[in-house]
């Protein structure tokens, strides 16, 4: 029988090529037209510490990393004892017979990786044994993994040829090791190479190119998990005249160059985790007030404080939305796929400039280090975000009246003061309580400019619906398809901008009897904001620090509608 949809988690120590053999088995998978998606998580420590990471490979787009392990390869002992109950009746265990021995699974298989890496002379070549092995068990044809090792390490270095052979060796004898087990889990369907081209990437890369495709021209950042690889990638391609990007010495820092930059005329940004949001906060009240544009890009992970810094979480919403003492509500989108960290990076350099102001996009750890095949962005459709620049002369009142003005740049006519005290038309420090009322209705009434109506909605007749928000999509849009398959009258509500909301979905909202939030936090975030607006939102919780399963959401959604049900025919 052939399966449509596969999954293996590979479990063991930091430094063991848990990650690496994820991402090089989905790599290879989607050479050739399946869809894939990885999913890692890991501690703090730098070597060491329990470390795993799952890949799927489907025939079909997939949107979360999977409820049930076909495979498990554990590279210790500790690894199989915490792992190998989620692993299906029927399903493998490859463990690695170098470092232990099992007794009493049936679903085990020894196969020494190290060895056999040592006997091709590529002591590095331990993942590759493991992708042959895997290769076996679904019947993934050789030539599939020949083609990816040919091209991956093809990169005109004297000694590619013996990498590719050693590497090839290393594939072949997982392959022919794990065919001696007699362990099989059928054949893995043929791929449907999609028409489009593809893009293998990181959430955290899709950011990244996602701004520098609307024309970022200033990075500065400051290293914190899971943020980094932004300022990273950033050091490396954000190059070229009058482009900048450097690591500052704080995050403070990083909030008043981005500050400098934007009143400048320079379309900036920076990236962050919850912590560096938290010491931002002055510094964003400060863009808020002085109608500065700018972007700051929170990478969730588990707090508060230090927290979780490696795990995932959805609980930097209110810090966020608020961030500021005084009335601050702060443009919000949150990326929900690997794509939409992409285009959620344009839209947000968009907002920015298009109402002068600091616009925040939100990720979390399990999309920034997620690696999905998506479609290739067209790169000439991706419009440079253009703000409105003053270009009169000298004697201009850059605040005033109520509608958003055009914004001078430094050393052209129109000076004005930026002011972080509530200031009069000309930006000079006022204290005047009819003034000051002028000034908070002109900022909140401009971010109406950035409402759209763009947002997804499926049987929206029914009077239950289900409104997931970022990473949390991807298992929720699975949970939804199930109930519905079940005959579940629910709708499905979705969409990356939460501040401000598309207004026709907010509407539709309101009318709902119950709307069912699924969030990775505690205090049930988004609903508790949803409720503030008129919607009877309720939150499904986790605080794991890992993502919801798919059949833990199907579940509690079935429970809280069908309660509800009940409660309405009483009625």
């Amino acid at each position: 029988m052939q399966m449509r949809d596969f999954v293996v988690r590979f479990a063991g120590e930091g430094g063991q090529g848990v990650v690496t053999s994820a991402e090089g088995l989905a790599q290879s998978s989607t050479r050739v037209g399946y869809h894939a998606l990885t999913f890692a998580t890991f501690p703090s420590q730098i070597l060491g510490g329990p470390t795993w990471t799952q890949a799927r490979i489907s025939v079909d787009p997939v949107l979360a990393p999977g409820d049930d392990v076909n495979v498990l390869v554990a590279f210790n002992q500790e690894a199989y004892d915490e792992h190998h109950k989620d692993v299906l009746p029927d399903g493998v265990i490859i463990f690695n017979s170098t470092e232990f021995q099992l007794e009493g699974d049936d679903r085990s298989f020894g196969l020494p990786f190290e060895e056999l890496a040592k006997s091709t002379g590529n002591n590095r070549a331990a993942n590759m044994v493991i992708m042959g092995g895997l290769a076996q068990l679904i019947n993934m044809p050789q030539e599939h993994l020949i083609s990816f090792v040919e091209e991956r390490f093809s990169r005109g270095r004297s000694e590619d040829v013996e990498i590719i052979r050693s590497n090839i060796e290393a594939l072949n004898l997982g392959r022919g090791h794990m065919a001696e087990s007699g362990f099989s889990l059928g054949e893995l369907a043929p791929p449907d190479m999609p028409e489009y081209k593809q893009l293998m990437i990181k959430g955290n890369e899709a950011v990244s190119l996602g701004a520098m495709a609307a024309g970022l021209d200033f990075y500065v950042g400051y290293p914190i998990s899971p943020a980094t690889p932004i300022l990273l990638y950033m050091e490396r391609n954000l190059v070229g005249k009058d482009r900048f990007a450097y690591q500052v010495s704080s995050e403070i820092e990083s909030i008043t160059a981005i500050l400098g930059a934007g009143y400048s005329g320079k379309r900036s940004m920076t990236a962050t985790s919850g912590p560096g949001v938290s010491l931002m906060s002055e510094g964003l009240g400060l863009a808020w007030i002085a109608e500065i544009p700018l972007v700051v890009v929170d990478v969730q992970r588990g707090g508060p404080a230090t927290g979780l810094p490696t795990k995932t979480e959805q609980s930097d919403l209110f810090g966020c939305m608020y961030p500021a003492h005084g009335d601050v509500k702060m443009p919000i989108i949150a990326a929900g796929t690997v794509e939409e960290c992409f285009y959620g990076a344009v839209k947000a350099i968009e907002w920015a400039e298009k109402y002068q102001g600091p616009v925040i996009l939100m990720t979390e750890m399990s999309l920034a280090e997620r690696a999905q095949n998506i479609p290739k962005p067209d790169l000439s459709k991706i419009k440079e975000a253009k703000r409105i620049v003053y270009s009169g002369t000298n004697g201009y009142l850059r605040y005033a009246g109520s509608e958003l003005s055009p914004m001078p740049i430094p050393g052209n006519p129109g000076a004005y003061v930026a002011n972080g005290s509530e200031h009069d038309d000309m930006g000079d420090t006022t204290h005047l309580g009819d003034r000051h009322v002028q000034m908070t209705e002109r900022r909140f009434g401009k971010i109406k400019l950035l409402e759209e109506d763009d947002y997804e909605r499926e049987q929206q007749d029914n009077s239950i619906a289900i409104l997931p928000w970022g990473g949390s999509k991807g298992p929720a849009r699975e949970a939804y398809d199930t109930v519905k398959k079940a005959g579940l009258p629910v709708s499905w509500y979705y969409t990356m901008y939460l501040n401000p909301l598309p207004p026709k979905m907010l509407e539709e909202l309101k009318k709902k009897d119950l709307v069912i939030v699924p969030e990775l936090n505690y205090q049930g975030q988004f609903s508790s904001i949803l409720r503030s607006m008129g919607v009877k939102a309720e939150s499904i919780t986790q605080y794991t620090g890992l993502p919801f399963k798919s059949r833990t959401l199907s579940e509690k959604i079935t429970e809280m509608t069908n309660a509800r049900l009940k409660e309405t025919v009483r009625v």
